[in-house]
């Protein structure tokens, strides 16, 4: 399984996690065995972008927060989106993944997941953070 791929079932996972609000081993397990995920790699992978997230939840939101527009709020933002920006930041700041790599990739992943303004939207969210951090 390459890369691109581990990042694609990353996003379902954390997708998942919007949705339940819920993170523990338990859940990665099950979404692993229902998605016929054997491997160790990618198993290792997923956990650790997952608990990275949740570990650095509160700087990764703060992040989005600050670089939305100034009529949006985080929680305007659809599940979907937040699981794939989330992933992004995480992957650019924290596992220091090139940031036109982490970019192009979600974007890649919100044009087959998200609505017809979820490349855009995320592309422009993730241009500003760029622009500021990195």
């Amino acid at each position: 399984m390459n890369r691109s791929q581990m990042r694609e079932l990353t996003f379902q996972l954390l997708y998942q996690i919007e949705i339940q609000k819920e993170i523990n081993e338990e859940t990665i397990d099950i979404f692993c065995e229902n998605n016929q995920i054997d491997e160790e790699e990618v198993k290792a992978y997923m956990t650790n972008i997952v608990y990275g997230i949740s570990k650095n939840q509160e700087k990764i939101n703060e992040l989005i927060s600050k670089n939305l527009k100034s009529d949006w709020k985080i929680e305007r933002i659809t599940r979907i989106n937040i699981a794939l920006l989330k992933l992004s930041i995480y992957e650019m700041i924290y596992n220091e993944i090139p940031y036109k790599v982490a970019i192009n990739e979600v974007i890649e992943l919100a044009k087959k997941y998200g609505d017809e303004s979820a490349p855009n939207f995320i592309n422009g969210v993730l241009a500003s953070i760029v622009k500021e951090n990195l």
